[in-house]
This record gives C-alpha cells, structure tokens and sequence, in this order.
C-alpha cells in the first residue's frame, strides 16, 4: 500500500502500480507517453493531439470540460489524470466515483516539475521522470542565459475572440511570459477580473498600450483580419502568431519550448 498526494493535497493509496490510465489533459497525455505509459493509456481526451496516432490507438471519452462517464466506466480504469483550471470540479467530483482522480495544479515551471517528479513516483518510472526534468532544467538555464540581456516589452497575449479574450494573472501563460522578459498588460488588471478575462479592444492603447500583441494559435485560430483589428487600437503594437502550446503546455513539451522562445526573440 502506497499513500501520494496531488497537487490539491488530496490523497491517494495504492494497493498496486496504477495500470489502467485515462488523461483528460493534452499536454499531461504527452507527458505520459513521454515517461513510456503508453500501453497503460487507455483514455484520451479529442485534443489530445501530441502524438498524433493515438488519437487512432486510445478510446476517446470525449472533451476536457465534457466527458463520457459511461465510456469512462466501461474502461475500467485504476486512475483518472485531471486538471484544475482544464476540467471542472463537478466533471472530478463525478469521475471519483469511478477511481482515484489525481489533479493537478500548474501555475509555474516549478510546479510542472513536480508533476513529472509525482508521475514518476506514482507509475513507478522515476528514472525516464528524472530524464525529464534535468533535459528542462538544462533547457532553462541556457534559455536564462539568453535572455537576460534582453530588454523587457509590454505584451498582449490573446487566446480568444468573438469575443476578445487574453492571458491575465495567475496562470501559467503569464509565468512563460515573465520567463521572456515579457510584461503582460492585463496581468491582474485592475478593470479586469479572472485568469483569462474578456477585454475591451479599443481600450487597449489607454489600458496598457502593449509593443507586441500576441496571437495564440490555441485554442482559437486566429486570422489575419484579427491582426489587422487588433493592430489598429495600439499606437505601433507589432502583432506576432506563437505556437500556443509552447506557452500553456506545462509537462515534456517544455523541453521543446525554450528553443522556440529562442527562435521568437530572433525574429522579433
């Protein structure tokens, strides 16, 4: 028998190896992968993108914030992997039912950390978990290194329009924007409440007036038509689309992240 915590101090204790995993996060779904459980993942959510052929190998129980219960059951599984900002209270409260639903809680690169750390203890692979961490860890440091004579610009991270959403505090969107010496304007805003609150557009250039307003490329697909509105309500805001998942997903695909930061800056 063995006793863990998650990262909402919840416990939970095992008679055996968790065997029979389903993840309700992408990027968490990766990192399983990552740490070589691929043959124990028996549920994924449909965005569950990354790699691409389980999509094709896995049963899908549906979305992040709506979920299968009935598929879930009939797949018998030793443990449910969820999130706190990406599924719902209510969707964990349900899935307890089932088994142990392990949440966790990312906000900074530390806490991404101790997921993997938590992983590797719980499915028995703390070796591949280890490998992990220092492989980020390097790619931090170096990363550090880069940017620390960078010059800081205010930025605009948006994630939605129709209507016009963005990035505000206390996410870990905002954590991978403080890492790139970028000062987010709606970080903890005072006209605006909520970790990813909907924005007044033509407000932006007396509510901040960014440098860079950043398009993410999920989970809305932006155009270039948003570009061109977005542009016109700062003075000289120069728009750029990033790749999303280097700045929400926390878990292995950090160790790719870095690199790409790298490349943003250089065509900056």
């Amino acid at each position: 028998m063995k006793t863990y915590s998650d990262q909402l101090g919840n416990s939970h204790t095992f008679e055996s190896v968790p065997k029979r995993i389903i993840s309700l996060v992408p990027s968490q779904t990766e990192l399983l992968f990552d740490l070589g459980l691929e043959e124990n993942l028996v549920g994924i959510t449909k965005f569950c993108i990354h790699p691409y052929h389980l999509k094709s190998t896995k049963k899908i129980i549906g979305g992040t914030k709506k979920v299968h219960y009935e598929k879930i059951k009939l797949l018998q599984p030793d443990i449910i992997i969820a999130n706190k900002e990406e599924n719902t209270e209510e969707i964990v409260e349900e899935l307890r039912k089932i088994c142990p639903v392990w949440v966790t809680n990312i906000l900074t690169i530390e806490d991404s950390l101790q997921m993997i750390s938590d992983f590797g203890q719980l499915f028995n692979k703390r070796t591949e978990a280890q490998k992990w961490i220092d492989k980020i860890q390097f790619a931090l440091t170096d990363f550090q290194n880069f940017i620390k004579d960078k010059e800081e610009q205010k930025v605009a991270y948006f994630i939605w329009a129709n209507p016009y959403m963005v990035a505000g505090g206390d996410n870990f969107i905002n954590e991978m924007l403080k890492l790139n010496k970028f000062v987010n304007i709606y970080d903890n805003h005072p006209k605006y409440e909520g970790r990813y609150p909907e924005i007044v557009i033509q407000k932006m250039r007396i509510q901040g007036d960014p440098d860079l307003i950043l398009l993410s490329s999920e989970p809305f697909p932006f155009k270039d038509e948003h570009a061109f509105e977005l542009g016109r309500f700062t003075h000289h805001a120069k728009t750029v689309f990033v790749d999303g998942e280097m700045f929400s997903w926390y878990g292995s695909r950090m160790a790719k992240a870095f690199d790409y930061f790298k490349k943003l800056h250089s065509n900056l």
